[in-house]
């Protein structure tokens, strides 16, 4: 039998057959798609949502840097001033001593609260006790500063549980969407946060100087008054980002904070025992322990003892203000710098050496007495000082969030 090729042309070429054809693929084309939507693709393309998804975790960490940074600087500088302005019964000391014991003793309950409130209103709440220490300030007497101190050291502990719990949680999220290493994403988020958050020092102790260097001498409270109430303004604005930021749910690895039942759950005293004691239990946190202590106390040293016996009887109270800002800035280009050259374990450990070495370089010379008195050489030595003790804490603050996201990746609320 032969195949008749004209009479299938003729077949194929009737208008009749054409048109039922045409209008049985449209049929079934209609067929498939939403009532009302006759444009809409058969396979709907995702890309978009895809790409929002590998870029919104980056997006959440510049804001939450960006909200540390304006609520931080108001603190900071306030904090830098206490043992300087407030000296009447020591009062600035004082107060200092009962945030840091406050802070201590809550830190025992923060990542419960964290895990009952959530990191991102953990966040919002702790932002509060901020600002009410700086409004404090505006009148400042034991029966606003101490009361504002001890609320403060609760907002601290819950804040930066908070901070460590989120920033985690995004990194590890973002290396999964986009198929990086983890170690990596955590320790460039952890560089990009703490280089931002140093900057608090710089900023507002430049603030600082340019408003109270003609009055300080004089003992005048006029330009104290105006600096506060500036930097209320200012952490205003950062409590405002921190609403912008997204709740961070579960990834795609298993890491999420707990829903209202879990919470519940763990709300009970034998939860928190067992969270402790986990804790204390594990060597590697035993390990870490001595490095977040040492941090603690170096930071205290630099605010407290430095800028009042150091920089005060060298430059002057009002070169409080350049100093610490000398410090702010090696402080968040060394936190950059650091968390950019984190890998792993064996990265964390070479630049923590170095930061410690250069802390180590400034405690030798105070503890020899090695001093420049002359005048423009007098002030470039402080600045250098300043700067050695901000290389040596943006180190350890990077390193030290980036080690503990690295070591404990199951549980984000140990941090």
């Amino acid at each position: 039998m032969t195949f008749d090729e004209s009479k299938f042309r003729n077949i194929n070429s009737q208008p009749s057959c054409n048109r039922e054809l045409q209008e049985f693929q449209s049929m079934a084309m209609a067929s498939t798609l939403p009532a009302g939507d006759e444009e809409t693709p058969l396979v709907p393309d995702d890309n978009s949502a895809i790409e929002a998804r590998k870029t919104h975790h980056s997006t959440d960490i510049h804001i939450l840097s960006l909200a540390f940074l304006l609520v931080f600087l108001a603190f900071g500088a306030a904090q830098n001033l206490q043992s300087t302005l407030n000296t009447e019964d020591d009062l600035g000391t004082t107060t200092l001593g009962i945030l840091y014991l406050s802070f201590t003793f809550f830190s025992v309950v923060a990542s419960l609260v964290v895990r009952v409130l959530g990191s991102k209103n953990a966040l919002l709440i702790g932002t509060t006790g901020y600002v009410l220490y700086v409004a404090a300030n505006l009148k400042p007497n034991w029966y606003t500063l101490v009361p504002a101190s001890v609320y403060l050291g609760f907002c601290a502990s819950i804040i930066w549980v908070g901070e460590g719990t989120y920033l985690t949680s995004a990194a590890r999220s973002h290396s999964t969407d986009n198929n990086l290493h983890e170690g990596a994403v955590i320790g460039d988020f952890n560089g990009e946060f703490w280089a931002v958050y140093a900057l608090h020092q710089f900023i507002g102790n430049l603030i600082t100087f340019a408003l109270l260097s003609d009055n300080q001498q004089e003992g005048s409270t006029k330009g104290t008054t105006l600096l506060f109430i500036v930097f209320l303004f200012i952490m205003t604005f950062g409590a405002i980002l921190m609403c912008f930021l997204r709740k961070r749910g579960a990834n795609s690895k298993g890491q999420q904070e707990l829903s209202g039942a879990d919470a519940g759950a763990c709300a009970s005293l034998k939860s928190l025992s067992k969270s402790l004691a986990s804790a204390l239990s594990d060597v590697k946190m035993l390990l870490i322990i001595p490095l977040i202590a040492y941090s603690g106390l170096q930071q205290a040293f630099v605010w407290a003892e430095f800028t009042k016996y150091v920089v005060t009887p060298a430059i002057g109270i009002s070169g409080v203000g350049s100093s610490m800002a000398a410090y702010g800035a090696f402080d968040g280009i060394f936190s950059l710098l650091a968390g950019r050259l984190t890998s792993g374990l064996t990265s964390i450990t070479t630049i923590v050496s170095a930061g410690l070495f250069a802390q180590a370089v400034v405690l030798v010379l105070l503890l020899l007495n090695f001093s420049i008195s002359s005048g423009l050489l007098g002030t470039v030595y402080i600045l250098f000082l300043a700067g050695l003790l901000g290389i040596g804490d943006g180190v350890l603050m990077t390193q030290l969030n980036a080690l503990i996201g690295i070591l404990f990746k199951h549980d984000t609320v140990y941090k």
